[in-house]
């Protein structure tokens, strides 16, 4: 053995594993993009899901379509059924980490009911433990569905203040798009982007085509259309730089940013 896998491993029987020696070792060895010809996109719970048949089904027809030339992991958000669960936990004073079952387990339905609609496509859903047969479903299929909530379960971060769990489904699936080296992460959401208010409620909001995760932050924007801890797990990831935001009301709109085009708002890291 021989070179900076040696010195690695010195350093690994030697130091703490936070020594910024060993760390900076390690930061050498970089990691293998495990699938980076994919896609992750996911499908808004409360913004798409929830609207029903109207919203769901046109991106149905996208995705059916849009997996011939695209490999694609689609994930779930949890939507306006799992703040209904939040709030009566919260009320009866329970943990962040038994609020993330309860909203892993409204993402694992939207997952189980997307699924259903694209199986006569040979379109599986899978629930955690099935990720691991990801690359197969590519292989044959090139898309899957997964609930968007992170695994974390009774082991959710605690927020800072509050119990609702501040890793959810934004977050969990920008982990998958990191962790499995994708190409590309796209938020399917019922607004065009990102704006300086709420488009909702302030009517001279303004649309931000492209704005940097700092810049965001500076802005006070830090929590408007993705949650919180996305923009630093952005930030700090290896392979996933930039993600964009996509009105998924819009027919086309989804297609129009799988084949590269900038449609809604670009959110880098630097």
């Amino acid at each position: 053995m021989a070179g900076p896998t040696a010195e690695l491993e010195t350093l690994l029987m030697q130091r703490s594993l936070t020594d910024p020696q060993l760390l900076a070792a390690a930061e050498t060895a970089g990691d293998v993009r495990i699938l980076p010809d994919a896609t992750v996109i996911k499908i808004g719970g409360q913004s798409v899901i929830d609207r029903g048949r109207a919203a769901v089904y046109p991106l149905v027809d996208e995705i059916v379509a849009a997996r011939k030339a695209h490999k694609l992991l689609i994930g779930t958000g949890a939507g306006t059924r799992a703040r209904h669960l939040y709030s009566i936990a919260a009320d009866l004073s329970l943990p962040a980490g038994l609020l993330s079952q309860l909203g892993a387990s409204v993402a694992g339905q939207n997952a189980a009911m997307l699924g259903q609609l694209l199986a006569k496509h040979g379109i599986p859903a899978v629930e955690a433990a099935g990720l691991s047969a990801v690359p197969l479903y590519l292989e044959e299929v090139n898309a899957v569905v997964f609930g968007g909530m992170p695994p974390y379960a009774l082991w959710m971060r605690p927020a800072a203040q509050g119990v609702i769990p501040p890793y959810r489904t934004d977050a969990g699936c920008f982990l998958v798009a990191e962790q499995f080296g994708c190409k590309a992460m796209i938020y399917v959401k019922d607004e065009d982007g990102l704006y300086s208010a709420n488009p909702k409620t302030a009517k001279d909001a303004s649309f931000i085509p492209q704005i940097s995760v700092d810049e965001m932050k500076a802005r006070g924007l830090h929590d408007s259309i993705l949650e919180f801890p996305v923009l630093d797990l952005l930030k700090a990831a290896r392979h996933v730089r930039q993600v964009q935001v996509v009105n998924g009301l819009v027919p086309g709109n989804l297609t129009r940013a799988l084949a590269g085009e900038h449609v809604g708002t670009i959110i880098t890291a630097d």
